[in-house]
């Protein structure tokens, strides 16, 4: 893959990603949200659904962020690893008390997957600053991976954990 300008989005196949536009006021002096998103989403790979699958069939763990509530109405990722993106700084992060086991290395490949592939843009920025060498997120989130025709599933009934959780 070629160089990223910064400030640029890259994808795995090395093209550029049209960043979100979000109509924030960045006449304060502060960094509007667009700038945020566009700076995240240079230290990070964005995966296509397609990418991001095969990506995991060579062992990436894909985690997924989204609420408790949304993964019962939506449906899954069969052996996605299930952390709300509200305790993933405290899940993922190295010497952490609540870190989850199934993690392995910070060099190994990270993919985090939202509703829609916004969230985990910074999110993902977020595992770069704790170390992870290679973290990235699902560009489009589960509703393109849906789309995409990749597996998913129904929720595991409460109280029965999925394999990889």
């Amino acid at each position: 893959m070629g160089p990223i300008a910064a400030g640029q989005p890259r994808r795995v196949d090395g093209s550029r990603q049209e960043a979100h536009t979000h109509g924030v006021n960045s006449g304060t002096g502060s960094r509007s949200l667009d700038h945020l998103l566009a700076a995240a989403s240079a230290r990070i790979t964005r995966y296509t659904p397609a990418e991001a699958y095969s990506a995991t069939s060579a062992g990436a763990i894909l985690i997924d962020v989204r609420s408790d509530e949304t993964r019962r109405r939506e449906g899954i990722v069969p052996g996605s690893l299930h952390i709300p993106r509200t305790v993933l700084e405290w899940r993922v992060a190295p010497g952490s008390d609540v870190r989850n086991p199934h993690l392995g290395r910070l060099d190994d490949p990270v993919i985090l997957l939202c509703d829609h592939g916004c969230s985990t843009i910074l999110a993902a920025a977020t595992l770069t600053d704790i170390g992870y060498v290679d973290a990235g997120d699902v560009i489009g989130g589960f509703e393109a991976w849906r789309e995409s025709g990749l597996p998913t599933a129904p929720p595991p009934l409460p109280g029965i954990a999925p394999s990889g959780s």
